[in-house]
C-alpha cells in the first residue's frame, strides 16, 4: 500500500513488535474538540494503544466525545484525567493557552505526553513545558503534523537522496478564511495566523534544512483581508539559516477558497513543488450544497475539491503511528518538545520584526 511506503522511513529506527517495552500504550485525551476528534480519527488505524479516558470541561461534550469513539471513561475534571490510574500517555488536544498549565501538571504526574502545536503561544511558554518534562524525566513528543505529511515526508526523501543537490531556498504557504474561536483573540492563540499556521511551515522548512542551524528572521504582517480580527491576518516570514539557506513562510486568513497547503523545494540540482489540498485528483460541481468538503472549505457548491482521507493526507495518521510507537519503544521521536521551543523562537522573533522592520537575531531560551 502507498502508505507503508510512506512510512519506510519512520520504521528504520523503530524496534520491532517483539522488542517493544510495553504492549499496549494507555492513553488519555484531554480536549474534545477539533483536533482531538481528528487524532481519535486517526488513532483507529494505528496499532498497539487503547484510549482508556477523554476530558472536555464540559461534561455533556466528554460524553459524548467518549460515546462517538467508543471510550470507556470520561470526565469534565482535567486532573482527573491526569491522574486516571489506566492512562500513561496523555494527548493534549486542547487550545494553545492551556499548554503551559496542564504540560506542568501531566509531568508531575508521571504521565508520557503529545502536544499538539504549536507547543505554547511564545518561546517562554514552550519553555516551561520542557522544562516540566525535563525535570521529571517523562517522555514527551510534538505533534506537529507538517513534517508527516506524505507529500513532505517523500519530499523529504528524495531530498536525503541527494537528487536535488544542495537545498537552498524552501517556500511554504498555509492560508484559509474559517478560524477557529479561539485563534480569533490574539491573546488565546498568541499571535495570528503566523502562530497558529506558520508553525507548520517553520517546522517543515527545518526539517528540508535538517543539520542547519537558524540564525535571523525578517517578517512582515498586516490585516489585509478582514476586519473581524485584531492580529495580521496575513505575514510573509524569511528565516535563514547559518549556511545562508533560506526558508520562506507565508500564511494568511483570507484564502475564501479553503485551506490551501503547499510547498517549494528549491536544490542546486533539482525542484520539488507539493500542492496538499489544490491538486487531489477529486473534482466535483453540485448545483445543491455539498456538505462538508475539505477542512476550513470556504464553500460547499459550485466547483468544488474534496480531499480523500483528510487525516492521512495531512499527515495526521502517520504522526501518530510514529509518536505512539516511539512511545512503546522509548526511542526518541522526529518531532519533541525542543523542536516545539525552537519553532516558537523563531515566530517570537518574526513578531519582533513585524515590529522593527528589520531583520532580528533569533535568540533561543536556554
Amino acid at each position: 500500500m502507498l502508505i507503508d511506503l510512506l512510512l519506510v522511513k519512520m520504521t528504520e529506527n523503530r524496534k520491532s513488535d517483539k522488542d517493544l517495552m510495553m504492549g499496549r500504550a494507555k492513553i488519555g485525551m484531554l480536549g474534545a474538540g477539533f483536533i482531538s476528534n481528528i487524532y481519535m480519527q486517526s488513532l483507529r488505524y494505528v496499532r498497539d494503544h487503547d484510549v482508556m479516558a477523554a476530558f472536555s470541561l464540559h461534561e455533556a461534550d466528554a460524553r459524548d466525545f467518549a460515546q462517538k469513539w467508543d471510550i470507556p471513561n470520561f470526565t469534565d475534571s482535567m486532573d482527573e484525567l491526569i491522574e486516571h490510574p489506566d492512562v500513561e500517555l496523555i494527548i493534549v488536544g486542547v487550545p494553545h493557552h492551556l499548554h503551559a498549565t496542564v504540560i506542568p501538571k501531566i509531568a508531575r504526574a508521571q504521565k508520557a505526553v503529545i502536544c499538539t502545536k504549536p507547543l505554547g503561544r511564545s518561546a517562554e511558554e514552550a519553555k516551561q513545558c520542557l522544562d516540566a518534562v525535563e525535570a521529571t524525566g517523562v517522555w514527551h513528543g510534538y505533534a506537529e503534523s507538517a513534517v508527516f505529511d506524505p507529500a513532505v515526508m517523500r519530499a523529504k526523501q528524495l531530498i536525503e537522496s541527494g537528487a536535488l543537490g544542495r537545498v537552498y531556498w524552501v517556500r511554504y504557504r498555509e492560508a484559509h478564511a474559517q478560524i477557529h474561536v479561539f485563534a480569533r483573540s490574539p491573546e488565546l492563540n498568541g499571535g495570528g495566523p503566523m502562530r497558529g499556521l506558520g508553525c507548520h511551515g517553520v517546522a517543515a522548512g527545518r526539517w528540508f534544512f535538517e543539520g542547519k542551524e537558524p540564525v535571523e528572521v525578517f517578517a512582515w504582517g498586516d490585516r489585509l483581508a478582514r476586519d473581524d480580527v485584531e492580529s495580521e491576518d496575513s505575514a510573509i516570514t524569511l528565516i535563514r539559516f547559518d549556511d545562508g539557506s533560506l526558508l520562506q513562510v507565508e500564511v494568511g486568513w483570507g484564502h475564501k477558497a479553503g485551506l490551501d497547503i503547499r510547498a517549494e523545494i528549491h536544490g542546486t540540482d533539482g525542484f520539488i513543488s507539493t500542492d496538499v489540498t489544490g491538486e487531489t485528483g477529486v473534482r466535483a460541481f453540485t448545483v445543491e450544497p455539498a456538505g462538508y468538503t475539505i477542512e476550513k472549505a470556504g464553500i460547499d457548491h459550485g466547483w468544488i475539491t474534496l480531499v480523500p482521507q483528510e487525516f492521512i493526507t495531512y499527515g495526521i495518521h502517520n504522526e501518530m503511528d510514529h509518536l505512539i510507537h516511539a512511545y512503546l519503544s522509548n526511542s526518541q521521536p522526529w518531532q519533541d518538545f525542543r523542536d516545539g521551543l525552537i519553532d516558537n523562537a523563531i515566530i517570537d522573533t518574526a513578531y519582533r520584526s513585524m515590529q522593527s522592520r528589520s531583520w532580528e537575531k533569533l535568540v533561543i531560551p536556554e
